[in-house]
């Protein structure tokens, strides 16, 4: 299994865990893909939800230019709600599960 499959894994069985997902583990896969190569830096590869520039640059980079959604307080309101879910004091929030959850909560898994 190459370093890529097991982030893939590890992602899915947080997915599973935390947040009682039935993983599509293809959707997964191609927003793994896609976060290219962040996802093999320690600091690229979470999301601090301390950090407003952070929050900022996934609503920007990828709500909006990404998933091609409007810009509105409705992508305000998902991310913090998946910071909030995710736990404000767990400092490892993946930036790929972060993805895969606003993708699903957004209902915009044909974009990939």
């Amino acid at each position: 299994m190459n370093k890529r499959d097991e982030l893939i894994a590890k992602y899915a069985v947080e997915l599973r865990d935390r947040f009682n997902v039935d993983v599509d583990m293809e959707l997964l896969t191609k927003i793994t893909v896609g976060c290219g190569p962040s996802i093999y830096n320690a600091d690229s590869s979470t999301v601090s939800s301390s950090d407003e520039s952070e929050l900022d640059r996934v609503k920007t980079n990828f709500l909006i230019k990404k998933l091609g959604l409007n810009d509105n307080e409705d992508l305000d309101r998902a991310i913090v709600s998946v910071m909030e879910n995710y736990g404000k004091t767990n400092r490892s929030k993946y930036r790929v599960v972060v993805y895969y959850l606003l993708t699903k909560h957004f209902s915009k898994e044909s974009v990939y």
